[in-house]
């Protein structure tokens, strides 16, 4: 009796745990990912980066995509490669790295691992280990490679598991070691052991555990018996005990096993509230990441799938995050998920620095649509994606996911993504952009808040079709008009102002281009009706204030009418964007309001703008208070 109440409460405890476990998992809200850059300047790559999303499909880089922690502050080498995340048993949070930097040092010796641990995903502490000196018995360890952390239940504690291959065996095995990490994580509490060796050898294991049994993943391959390589990629052990014996099997997951597209760097996971697991890896020689999913982690979908992402991964991993952690690490390097915030005034965003606005009202919603300056005190554009922003009132606000990236358009070899504006027409929502020198393209979504792709996989306008400019700058910052009868326009330009009909596809130009003749054009033209007439404003002359004039045709004659906003406030530019909302007519633009605002790096304001009695535009000085309280309660 005894024996059956003690095993009664120990299922009862069991159940408890298991129900807090389920519990916390149903909270999880999103994902991060830990990776290494690929992309940009090779001597600031091999840093930890980290990403979010919600979906695990939809990825934004946190700090615009600059490293969380700078990597010659934690390692020997001076970069990181093969970040992997853990989330802990005890609330912590754990990486491990391979300490080494390819483009300082080459493929030379890198014995090292970076090992680095969090309380809150914000603040982290660092050790570092070498294993050919701290072990002398590994003092021929010539590459440990991505080291990955798992929790052994069974031993209550983290082990460490890395590649490794040695000077002794004249470097030609990659075997797979495991030592347990101290209690507070800053070194190996014993010398490794031989946890897998592959047949061929392997590299990149990841293990995750279903059911009582451990998969490990790893690149591995397949040789002929002459020990020449014929086929590589990834495949996976299993085993009963974290500790091994592991049993191969000899299948290729991937899709691209066999061809000359070549994998590495798989990590797996499981997606929030789901029995599906994802399979993820870096196709390291074509500049893609990928991913194919199972429930069960033998059978895998065939064809594999694209992550969407601002940002070029290498080897990385991913954790689940509940909604406070999301906000956490989203409040310490920026928000670039769906959020909500208050505006206090001008500048209306404040977190980011914000350019070239453009609006669109739907019912009650603003949508405000802007250019994102990347960094504060910059000294030149950089700019590489599109922002959103929606409210009712001006005061309460919305931020969502960046709908649209350069990337997308694939010939804008310029990759600056510059001022653009957003038309609904026959149920879907265009978003015309410029470039630069490469043209407006044009990038279309069923949903406003997007993705947006790119509907014509090319240019609607190139330099070609600005017939006075002689600048190659001057195909840029479009803006729509659907008129009255429900024709749409698009006009542009740059020093010159031109505009053309849309065929109702929205994708093509209807008939010829023309020019428009005011005074002192600079750029940023925006066409509204107001009592039957056409109002285009501008920027004018330089540095840039706003000025406007008025026609009773589209294409003119225009009158001028002067400036309605002087020289904005630390930029040199500026770009007016006007709508109606809730029977009050607004003004936006940008200026450099910010603590860090440069001309380069801007922020976006609104103001009330009204008219006289003669339908002109009433000067609209600025203001700190802007219309963030025209409907305040």
């Amino acid at each position: 009796m005894r024996r059956l109440v003690t095993f009664m409460l120990l299922l009862g405890l069991s159940l408890t745990v298991l129900a807090k476990k389920e519990k916390a998992n149903s909270n999880f809200a999103g994902y991060l990912f830990a990776y290494f850059e690929g992309g940009g300047d090779g001597k600031l790559q091999e840093q930890l980066r980290f990403a979010v999303s919600e979906d695990a499909k939809n990825w934004y880089a946190l700090n615009g995509n600059r490293p969380i922690v700078a990597s010659d502050s934690i390692s020997n080498s001076g970069g990181i490669r093969d970040p992997h995340i853990l989330r802990g048993e005890d609330g912590c949070y754990y990486i491990v790295a391979t300490d080494m930097m390819v483009a300082k040092n080459g493929w030379n010796e890198n014995p090292g691992i970076v090992l680095l641990k969090s309380a809150d995903l914000v603040n982290w502490t660092h050790s570092k280990i070498n294993l050919s000196k701290d072990w002398p018995a590994f003092s021929d360890a010539y590459w440990v490679w991505a080291p990955q952390t798992i929790y052994d239940r069974k031993a209550k504690k983290y082990m460490i598991y890395f590649t490794l291959q040695r000077t002794g065996d004249g470097r030609k095995s990659l075997i797979t070691y495991y030592a347990y990490a101290d209690k507070d994580f800053t070194r190996f509490e014993s010398e490794p052991r031989q946890l897998f060796a592959a047949k061929y050898g392997s590299i990149d294991n990841d293990i995750i555990e279903r059911n009582g049994q451990y998969h490990l993943f790893y690149k591995g391959n397949t040789k002929d018996a002459n020990g020449k390589e014929v086929k590589n990629g990834i495949q996976q052990a299993t085993s009963k005990r974290l500790t091994g014996p592991w049993k191969e099997n000899f299948e290729y997951l991937d899709a691209y096993a066999g061809t000359k597209t070549h994998v590495e760097g798989s990590s797996v996971f499981k997606l929030n509230n789901s029995e599906e697991y994802v399979l993820m890896y870096d196709l390291y020689g074509s500049g893609r990441y990928e991913y194919q999913t199972s429930r069960d982690l033998k059978t895998f979908t065939k064809s594999p799938q694209s992550f969407r992402k601002d940002f070029f991964p290498r080897h990385g991993s991913v954790i689940p995050l509940t909604a406070d952690e999301l906000d956490r690490v989203q409040r310490r390097w920026g928000y670039v998920l769906r959020h909500d915030f208050e505006s206090t005034g001008n500048p209306i965003i404040r977190d980011k620095h914000t350019a070239d606005p453009a609006v669109l009202v739907e019912n009650d919603t603003l949508w405000l649509f802007a250019g994102h300056d990347m960094e504060g005190n910059q000294k030149g554009y950089v700019m590489r994606d599109w922002l959103l922003y929606s409210t009712t009132d001006m005061k309460h606000w919305t931020e969502y996911p960046s709908p649209l990236h350069i990337d997308e358009f694939k010939w804008a070899r310029s990759k600056q993504a510059y001022a653009g504006h957003v038309v609904k027409r026959n149920g879907k929502y265009y978003w015309y952009v410029s470039t630069n020198w490469c043209g407006i393209g044009v990038a279309v979504s069923d949903k406003i808040t997007g993705p947006y792709h790119d509907a014509i996989g090319k240019p609607l306008l190139t330099n070609e079709a600005c017939f006075a400019s002689r600048h190659s700058w001057a195909c840029i910052d479009p803006a729509i008009l659907i008129d009255d009868d429900g024709t749409p326009y698009i006009i542009w330009g740059n020093q010159q102002c031109y505009y053309a009909k849309l065929k109702d596809n929205m994708t093509e130009i209807d008939g010829e281009v023309h020019q428009i003749d005011v005074p002192n054009f600079t750029e940023a033209p925006w066409l509204h009706k107001y009592q039957g007439k056409y109002y285009l404003t501008y920027a004018s002359e330089w540095p840039e204030k706003i000025a406007y004039a008025v026609s009773d045709h589209i294409g003119g004659p225009y009158k001028a009418m002067g400036i309605i906003s002087e020289i904005a406030g630390n930029s040199n530019t500026t770009h007016p964007a006007i709508v109606n909302h809730r029977g009050q007519w607004l003004f936006f633009s940008h200026n450099g309001g910010l603590p860090d605002g440069t001309s380069y790096s801007r922020s976006v304001i609104a103001e009330p703008m009204r008219y006289d009695k003669e339908g002109r535009i009433l000067p609209i000085p600025p203001t700190a208070q802007g219309a963030s309280q025209l409907w305040a309660k």
